[in-house]
């Protein structure tokens, strides 16, 4: 059975219904977050990027990011919004986590560069919507849950 290696958890401003997690070090990412953004793509993966798109505009999501050893269990809550897998190539194993214009936040995965497996889990997509354009800028509306694991399954 897979065991949880470490966990993150930290606040990332939205803005544009984006933002991404990059190889920290840009030089190794052949293209750098924001250029060729997919919008209206839940979870869009390219060679050391992982780009994210949100339900809400302009806002601040609660992000949790959790590194295993193994495949992790599915999160069976029935909370959960959305729901993607796929694999990201890091050429150097520190993701920054990109809001547009900065990084503020990394993770760093233990066992370093090569292949990972991503879950990603999302709730409050809709709320998060609403209220970024209704209120404005939201805290904590839009969850997510980051799972990372080495290898390929």
């Amino acid at each position: 059975m897979a065991a949880l290696v470490q966990q993150q958890v930290f606040d990332v401003r939205v803005s544009h219904h984006a933002f991404c997690f990059q190889d920290s070090d840009e030089s190794l990412v052949p293209v750098e977050y924001p250029d060729e953004y997919e919008w209206g793509r839940f979870l869009n993966v390219r060679h050391g990027r992982i780009d994210f798109f949100s339900g809400g505009h302009t806002h601040i999501a609660t992000v949790c990011v959790e590194v295993w050893d193994g495949e992790p269990p599915c999160d069976g809550h029935a909370e959960w919004d959305e729901q993607s897998e796929a694999t990201v190539e890091t050429a150097c194993g520190e993701l920054a986590v990109w809001e547009i214009g900065r990084s503020e936040h990394t993770v760093v995965l233990s066992d370093g560069a090569g292949r990972w497996w991503v879950r990603v889990y999302c709730a409050g997509r809709d709320e998060a919507k609403r209220r970024s354009a209704e209120e404005g800028p939201a805290q904590g509306v839009e969850r997510y849950l980051v799972q990372f694991w080495p290898g390929i399954r």
